[in-house]
């Protein structure tokens, strides 16, 4: 069978066009006009049903093989044109590889978040273990179930952000938490750290914020004393600051525990802000501790009569300032990185 005039046009012509394409847009036109909807090629092999059926055969294997060339030349002349797109740009905008590559900035975690973990570390190893409670707290379980009813002057002690919703505030300190893990555990023996935010309308200073972390400690179970509590405090402060580091307990009150105490760490002599920061005495205030209030014990389903406790807070960033020296605790939410990147 001699070639029909239908198949012979586009192959001749395909091929012609394919090589006078100069660019990407050429060649897309190109495919568009053979290969496209209306395009020739397709057109051509789809007049099969016009041929005798003698000769269907026969036409259809020589459409398909000028298909397929045609389809064979587009993809090499395709390439072609990317490689000689590339090596048009590296010769007008040369390539040094010698250069040594750009660096990228290494992230780290914030010192605050540091120090929440070496606390975590330590008091894992004292056989704590660390209960999540939440920000947002009622009256009830911040004030009244921790032996502050309404009106109590204990309240004074906190300035409280209250929201718009009635009794509904934001926690002045973690210890709303121990109600929930007692009751939640009771009557199991409990030994938990209760980390996180706690936010009073205070002044900003060098030494307050008006949000900050805090690390409540709780441990609940028959026969706990002072000694267990002050043999905890002074295991951690030993671990947190080395035995060079001196340690001071002294009397306190706080309305959930009874008799209380407050621990204080000795500020660097050599600090010029010293006297600042630690008010002319030389020590810095760490955490606040006690014997859970028998009414506290009773709130969270424990009797009092069989069952005893120590409970304490701190503040990670008042230690992490003891630790490197820092004299002012409004620099961990600057977000100054000439700061942050010295941790």
């Amino acid at each position: 069978m001699l070639r029909p005039p239908a198949l012979t046009a586009p192959e001749q012509k395909g091929a012609a066009g394919l090589g006078a394409s100069a660019n990407e847009a050429d060649l897309r036109a190109w495919h568009t006009c053979y290969f496209g909807k209306q395009g020739e090629v397709l057109l051509a092999v789809k007049k099969v049903a016009e041929v005798p059926p003698a000769e269907r055969r026969a036409y259809g294997q020589e459409a398909n093989r000028i298909k397929e060339g045609l389809i064979e030349a587009y993809e090499a002349k395709a390439n072609s044109l990317k490689e000689r797109a590339l090596e048009q740009t590296l010769a007008e905008q040369p390539l040094d590889v010698t250069l040594p590559g750009r660096p990228v900035p290494r992230g780290r975690l914030h010192l605050a978040t540091q120090t929440l973990r070496e606390i975590y570390a330590i008091f894992a190893d004292l056989g704590f273990q660390i209960y999540r409670s939440r920000e947002v707290e009622s009256d009830e379980y911040n004030f009244e179930l921790l032996n502050m009813p309404p009106h109590h002057p204990a309240r004074d002690m906190w300035d409280t952000f209250h929201t718009t919703t009635p009794g509904v505030l934001l926690r002045t300190h973690t210890s709303p938490g121990q109600i929930h893990v007692m009751k939640e555990l009771c009557p199991e023996p409990i030994r938990v750290i209760l980390p996180g935010m706690c936010y009073r309308y205070e002044a900003i200073t060098p030494r307050s914020e008006i949000m900050f972390h805090q690390i409540e400690g709780l441990a609940v179970g028959e026969k706990i004393t002072m000694a267990d509590l002050k043999g905890t405090v002074t295991a951690f402060a030993r671990r947190m600051f080395g035995e060079e580091r001196q340690i001071r307990i002294r009397s306190s009150y706080f309305p959930f525990t009874e008799p209380s105490i407050e621990v204080d760490v000795d500020w660097p002599q050599d600090d010029p802000n010293a006297d600042r920061l630690t008010k002319g005495t030389g020590w810095l205030e760490i955490m606040g501790a006690g014997m859970v209030h028998a009414v506290v014990l009773q709130n969270g389903g424990y009797d009092p009569a069989k069952f005893s406790g120590f409970a304490f807070g701190m503040g990670p960033q008042r230690i992490a300032m003891l630790k490197d020296g820092i004299d002012d605790i409004r620099q961990f939410w600057a977000n100054d990185l000439r700061f942050l990147r010295q941790f």
